[in-house]
């Protein structure tokens, strides 16, 4: 079994599987510091007198919930197959025990519910110790799994547990605020309302009510909107960089721009640990997972860690993209790097140069500063008439007139890649106290038209998404960086009616190559556009019946910076 991935040697020197009978220990209670106890399948290669290291999971998505995966996965169903988790029929024969453990008040294990909570991390640590003292155990643990399953890997390393040795977070959102509570200030209403009513369905609705009726007992909701500043709430749920120190791999998605990609990239930036590989594809948010090559670079990070076998994934870069030429089907190719951002980026300024003329398109974005300051305005309304109705359906919905302003690029004269963060600068005021900005990043073919990409759920989604609450511009200026603006969301900065403030918008880090004759589009709204699917989110009253005005030129510069990315020497 090889790899390739530019131009790299195969590697063969990995874990080869070997015909081990499996034994399933299913509902097994693993006792925690405080005398509570959680349930936990074991799934384990018998060897024997031989020892193995474990691989485990904690979560409220039910340990004995079967995963039907899709056709065209390229792991094929079994029934241990369970969502955003490693495949027991795939590692086991390798020489690896996973561990799955449904989490305090989930699934068959009793207590309070507390998801993605400091509570949850401790228990986690507990159960990393009770592993590693089990006699099939050598004493080495790992964790490794998707989104909820790779956002709880920050917390538990935080902690620093003696016997985790390795951690793969594969997608996983990292600050609980900003990652995935609020976007820029702005609440990410659509995703955390659906996922908490879906998974208190699971549990109360269904089987899991016969053995566990109380589950999934919480105020998450509640507690989410009540702190909608950053805070310690915050800090005590999110990961805490200057305490990860055991060997990570992170791994992210360019469609993840709605929750979890930021965190796989603020881990290569922040993260303490001295052994960090950054790896970002892109597509569904199980298919990459689930892949041959994925596993495999699963399996050469875990053998190098939990069994000391050289498996060459530390001689190759840090840094692995798939690097998006726009429109496929198919996975694209990987390329290696040094460094994140990429060492000889180009960041390019490309100014909003307004050109008043009305339409879809309000101005281009060209490298040269406009000298005359103009402006533009749009309504920043629901999609009923401004001020009629205060209903919540007036503050999700999009307007059914013009959504905001937008600009483009002329047609690209060459092949131009965008790879790194991106930031929005703009200069904006509103006839309220606060503006929604929400930017989206478009690819524009030679036809007019969207060349879309494959997102996490397999919708059609555009390049990323960049969101700022006015209010909220306020910088950490010892956390900030040229290209990665880092927000304090301590206090609130009301607008004057009328006054221009200056915001700097994070917009979440992109990968695509502008074919020749293509265009970069920006919109500039008041709220979710195009593309915002599942993760819309709550734009308050605020915005009932204000405008919202944008300026560029003159002493006002609004521009969109972009890493522009030359070929390797």
């Amino acid at each position: 079994m090889t790899e390739k991935s530019d131009n790299h040697a195969n590697h063969v020197n990995h874990s080869q599987p070997k015909d081990y009978p499996l034994i399933v220990e299913k509902d097994v209670q693993i006792p925690l510091r405080d005398g509570s106890v959680l349930y936990a399948d074991v799934f384990r290669p018998d060897g024997g007198t031989e020892t193995f290291p474990g691989i485990m999971n904690i979560g409220p998505y039910q340990k004995d919930k079967l995963w039907r995966p899709p056709a065209d996965l390229e792991e094929a169903p079994n029934p241990y197959m369970n969502w955003e988790t490693a495949n027991p029929m795939w590692w086991c024969p390798r020489g690896y025990a996973l561990i799955r453990v449904d989490s305090r008040g989930s699934g068959k294990s009793p207590g309070m519910s507390e998801p993605s909570s400091y509570q949850e991390a401790v228990d986690a640590y507990d159960v990393v110790e009770w592993i590693a003292k089990q006699p099939w155990c050598n004493g080495k643990v790992g964790t490794n799994g998707v989104s909820y399953h790779a956002a709880f890997q920050w917390r538990l390393a935080g902690l620093q547990p003696p016997s985790l040795k390795a951690i793969i977070p594969w997608e996983g959102r990292a600050d609980q605020y900003r990652d995935q509570a609020y976007h820029g200030g702005l609440f990410a209403m659509g995703f955390i309302m659906s996922w908490h009513t879906t998974n208190m369905a699971h549990q109360l609705l269904g089987k899991p009510r016969s053995y566990n009726p109380d589950a999934f007992n919480n105020n998450m909701l509640w507690h989410y909107m009540r702190n909608d500043l950053d805070s310690g709430f915050w800090r005590m749920n999110s990961a805490r960089w200057e305490l990860i120190e055991v060997p990570v791999y992170s791994v992210g998605n360019w469609s993840g721009y709605s929750m979890h990609l930021r965190g796989n990239t603020e881990a290569w930036l922040c993260a303490a640990s001295k052994h960090k590989k950054l790896r970002i594809h892109s597509g569904t948010h199980f298919h990459p997972f689930h892949s041959e090559e994925g596993r495999m670079d699963q399996l050469r990070f875990m053998d190098y860690w939990l069994k000391g076998i050289d498996t060459g994934i530390m001689d190759e870069p840090p840094v692995k993209l798939q690097i998006r030429t726009g429109g496929a089907a198919e996975p694209y190719a990987f390329r290696f790097e040094d460094e994140w951002p990429i060492a000889r980026t180009q960041w390019t300024r490309f100014h909003l140069d307004i050109d008043e003329a009305g339409g879809e398109i309000d101005g281009t974005l060209n490298t040269t500063p406009p000298a005359q300051e103009r402006s533009v305005t749009y309504g920043a309304s629901g999609s009923t008439k401004a001020g009629v109705s205060s209903s919540s359906t007036a503050l999700m919905l999009a307007s059914k007139d013009k959504l905001g302003t937008s600009f483009w690029t002329p047609p690209m004269t060459e092949d131009t890649e965008v790879t790194g963060p991106i930031v929005l600068n703009l200069w904006i005021s509103s006839t309220s106290e606060d503006a929604d900005i929400v930017a989206t990043l478009r690819n524009i073919g030679p036809d007019g038209e969207d060349v879309w990409e494959v997102g996490q759920q397999g919708q059609a989604v555009p390049l990323t998404k960049g969101c700022l609450r006015a209010s909220h511009r306020k910088l950490d200026p010892k956390k900030s960086l040229p290209y990665r603006p880092y927000h304090a969301h301590d206090e609130r900065q009301w607008l004057e009616p009328g006054v221009p403030v200056e915001c700097q918008v994070e917009i979440w880090p992109t990968c695509m190559v502008f074919r020749k004759g293509h265009r970069i589009r920006i919109d500039i709204q008041p709220r979710d556009g195009i593309g915002s699917n599942f993760y819309g989110h709550y734009h308050a009253d605020y915005n009932l019946g204000a405008e919202n005005t944008i300026y560029s030129g003159g002493d006002r510069q609004s521009y969109l910076l972009l890493p522009l990315i030359p070929p390797k020497a």
